[in-house]
């Protein structure tokens, strides 16, 4: 079993910036990337960000030039820095394991952001 715990998230007003982090402990041994995905209440999730044990991330175009994924040497920690937030970007923001396999085995218990004035 992997636990990831989220913490960060809460009012932010649209410019503003703001750090989420994410904490894996347990099996992190089966852990192939990391990733940030996050939800609006009625649409599906959305994947927002990944990041190799290498550090090699990838990001959705939304925020692309805004957003910036990291990781810990250990790569026990996990951090999602945001600037430059709108309020498209309100929803509740998820950290996430993906396994060798492909598969997303692993979730946090989500933390919510909220962009607005």
């Amino acid at each position: 079993q992997v636990q990831l715990v989220e913490s960060g998230g809460g009012l932010v007003q649209p410019g503003g910036s703001m750090r989420l982090s994410c904490a894996a402990s347990g099996r992190v041994f089966v852990i192939d990337k990391m990733a940030w995905y996050r939800q609006v209440p009625g649409n599906e999730r959305e994947l927002v960000a990944t990041i190799t044990r290498e550090g090699i991330a990838n990001y959705i175009n939304s925020v692309r030039d805004r957003f910036a994924i990291s990781i810990d040497k250990a790569d026990t920690k996990m951090w999602l820095r945001m600037n430059d937030l709108k309020p498209e970007d309100t929803a509740i923001y998820y950290c996430a394991a993906i396994l060798h396999d492909g598969r997303t085995g692993y979730w946090g218990q989500g933390t919510q952001v909220t962009v607005s004035s």
